[in-house]
């Protein structure tokens, strides 16, 4: 039986054509799930989409469309570093695409890649690490409110929201991101090596646009990802690897009726997500 050609076109390696898999990473970086936010890159999520994309027998290389302000230090190290152990598997080139924006833990996903590109207008680099929170402890007081903690071992509360800051914990805090920052500058430094400018401090978490950062070392070029892969493999199929939809999804059927229960428990927690979301979008103007 034969395939339609639309159907044909959408399946790697049925052509009989080499393959470059393009693999969309788009969203805050972390380990939550859950319905809010939906947009969110981890090591658990993305793993199957990544097997997919290094699967073609045929296969030139993998494009990473990297659309993120970071979050997470640990999920962005497991999601590079799977994506480096496929590769090395695979033996292909890696090439990252930086589209709005990928700053901070959406650097470290581009540094997975042997070449990074972005748009004249991309925002890239913040190569640092912010940790943010709320004060609650005047809230608490002013509605009446006493809050009662009981712990073992001295530093178990440490930096809670509703207790009075304390500057040995901030120093605790900014020690911890220290550690942080010197792996980030260590995995940047490794994956980019000469191709890094002496000339400017990059590791301040300062960001650039995609055309300021080809000088510094950043970035290896601008263009987008469909101009840059078809002039560099003409004869390949670019085929894009999505992300595949739970099976209920799919089919069109909505959750349980516990599962409803469970997200209407949850939905202050989801809108707090959410708002941590929107803010990490907001500090690069997006």
């Amino acid at each position: 039986m034969r395939l339609p050609d639309a159907l044909t076109q959408r399946l790697p390696g049925r052509t009989g054509k080499p393959v470059v898999s393009m693999v969309r990473l788009h969203g805050v970086i972390a380990a939550m799930s859950g319905p809010l936010p939906r947009s969110v890159i981890n090591a658990q999520a993305v793993e199957k989409t990544l097997e997919r994309a290094f699967a073609p027998e045929k296969l030139s290389a993998v494009a990473l469309l990297i659309n993120s302000p970071g979050g997470s230090p640990t999920q962005s190290a497991l999601v590079a570093d799977r994506i480096r152990q496929l590769a090395d598997d695979k033996g292909v080139p890696v090439l990252a695409f930086c589209e709005d924006v990928a700053a901070s833990g959406g650097y470290w996903l581009a540094c997975a890649a042997d070449e990074i590109y972005a748009h004249p207008t991309s925002i890239v680099g913040s190569i640092g690490v912010i940790s943010s929170g709320f004060g609650l402890d005047g809230l608490i007081e002013r509605f009446g409110v006493s809050r009662r903690l009981y712990t073992a071992g001295v530093s178990k509360s440490r930096l809670d929201p509703f207790l009075p800051e304390k500057p040995e914990d901030v120093d605790w805090l900014r020690g911890l991101q220290d550690q942080l920052h010197e792996m980030f500058r260590d995995w940047v430094i490794t994956r980019r090596g000469d191709r890094l400018t002496t000339d400017t401090d990059l590791f301040t978490g300062e960001v650039w646009t995609g055309a300021n950062a080809v000088p510094l070392g950043l970035t290896d070029g601008v263009g987008t990802a469909r101009a840059v892969l078809t002039e560099r493999y003409p004869d390949a199929d670019l085929v894009p690897v999505d992300h595949r939809k739970p099976l209920l999804a799919r089919l069109g059927l909505g959750a349980s009726p516990a599962a409803m229960r469970d997200t209407r428990a949850d939905l202050l927690l989801g809108l707090a997500q959410a708002v941590e979301v929107r803010a990490a979008w907001a500090r690069y103007g997006l």
